[in-house]
């Protein structure tokens, strides 16, 4: 099932397993409409998850239908320095991250994502 596998998808993304990605992520894939290595795509989220050392991938809504995932995705965190163009400076934030996934032969083949910046400006004021 879809789900079984986006919910081990992020497991591995928790516990900083980005060399198993191969298990979830085609060799290329899209990211918002821009072609993507496998390899890119782990770097990016690595670079996040330094970047953000208590970052933790929670769902708060999952669909599934057919090939593609709809999720929104909590985060509760503490970014290092500048977030997504924010001076966050280690300040406690939460936003939501809405994603969209396609998936091909039991990977992801396509992702589209949107997270919350604006959120964050209101909390830090």
């Amino acid at each position: 099932m879809i789900d079984d596998v986006y919910r081990a998808y992020l497991a591995c993304l928790d516990e900083r397993r980005f060399e198993d990605l191969e298990a979830y992520v085609h060799d290329s894939l899209t990211y918002n409409g821009a072609p993507m290595t496998r390899a890119q795509y782990a770097g990016m989220i690595a670079d996040d998850a330094a970047a953000i050392p208590d970052l933790a991938f929670v769902v708060d809504r999952l669909v599934v239908q057919g090939d593609e995932v709809a999720a929104r995705l909590w985060f509760d965190c503490t970014p290092r320095g500048e977030f997504r163009g924010v001076a966050v400076d280690g300040r406690r934030v939460a936003f939501a991250e809405h994603v969209f996934y396609r998936f091909a032969e039991g990977r992801i083949a396509e992702v589209w994502s949107l997270i919350d910046v604006e959120a964050v400006r209101e909390q830090l004021g």
